[in-house]
């Protein structure tokens, strides 16, 4: 475009000058109407008492007879009324016309954009009617759900709740069978049973020699054995140098009967940090029997001795017997 106009410069320069005088010659030297206008001449017309005439010698005049002149009968005037006079309307104005039609192109602007504002205004309250509607729908539908969550909540507490009163039933009917099942009913002191079968001890006459808190299998014998000539003393540890401050016993959680032996790891306030149910002795593989074991042995308490070591180990034995 650029060359273009570089090699056609001086032949449009000329065009463009060319059509400029030509419209200048057109705007200043038109034709004009010369005002005022020139007035009208007459023209002559040849005189003669004929519509038709022909030669070239000119007739004498005819006498004129007058005709005979009719009377004329005077008509009399009637009065006529006046007119009524016309009331005088005055032209409109080209520059009220003007006003009015400029008045009248405002209006309608002005009429058309209070139109488009209602409508903007009546889509926006529609958008927003919308967006309330959906919140309410959102809301109602988040109060439902949670309508929904609190009652399956409820359902499952309570299948929950039935669940463990039929498990508490159950054991409660195994427990209702079992009679000194840890050493309830002890008729014997210093070392002295009252049942019929085999004994422990190095003493006379008889009975299980020990201490209640010994280990059952132990080989040593301390002063004064306790519990029933049947059932033995029901539960019994072993730690060195230590005395039980609490022995919680554990829940009857079956049928089943045997001995658990819970291993045990105490600090030197005398608390039980760790506990695992299993060890050498154990005769019930029942994981039940092992969980409430290892309960019971993690809520026992011991002495403390700021001597002891820092973690000492040692060992809870449970046994679980069932009534005759």
């Amino acid at each position: 475009m650029g060359d273009y106009i570089r090699k056609h410069k001086k032949g449009i320069i000329g065009t463009i000058l060319f059509h400029a005088a030509i419209l200048f010659l057109l705007l200043f030297l038109g034709f004009f109407t010369p005002l005022p206008l020139p007035g009208e001449e007459g023209i002559l017309v040849n005189f003669g008492n004929s519509e038709t005439g022909l030669g070239n010698s000119e007739p004498s005049p005819a006498k004129n007879n007058p005709l005979p002149v009719e009377p004329v009968q005077k008509e009399e005037k009637k009065e006529v009324p006046p007119p009524p006079p016309q009331q005088k309307t005055s032209p409109p104005q080209a520059a009220k016309e003007v006003a009015l039609t400029q008045d009248y192109e405002k209006t309608a602007a002005i009429e058309a954009a209070e139109a488009k504002k209602r409508e903007e205004q009546l889509k926006e309250q529609r958008r927003l009617q919308q967006i309330e509607a959906e919140k309410r729908k959102a809301e109602e539908a988040e109060r439902l759900r949670k309508q929904q969550e609190e009652a399956e909540k409820r359902r499952i507490a309570e299948a929950e709740r039935k669940a463990k009163e039929e498990e508490k039933r159950k054991i409660n009917e195994i427990n209702s069978r079992v009679q000194g099942a840890f050493g309830e009913s002890s008729s014997g002191t210093g070392g002295k049973g009252t049942g019929n079968t085999k004994n422990q001890g190095a003493t006379f006459p008889g009975g299980n020699q020990g201490v209640p808190t010994g280990d059952p299998d132990a080989g040593k014998y301390g002063q004064g054995g306790s519990g029933s000539g049947n059932q033995g003393s029901g539960l019994s540890y072993s730690l060195a140098g230590r005395n039980a401050k609490s022995l919680p016993r554990p829940k009857y959680p079956g049928d089943d009967e045997g001995i658990v032996v819970v291993k045990i790891t105490v600090d030197k306030y005398g608390k039980v940090t760790s506990a695992e149910p299993g060890a050498r002795g154990t005769t019930i593989m029942d994981e039940r029997f092992w969980n409430e074991a290892k309960r019971a042995a993690l809520s026992a308490a011991f002495n403390a001795d700021d001597k002891a070591p820092a973690f000492q180990q040692g060992t809870i034995t449970y046994r679980f017997i069932l009534s005759q």
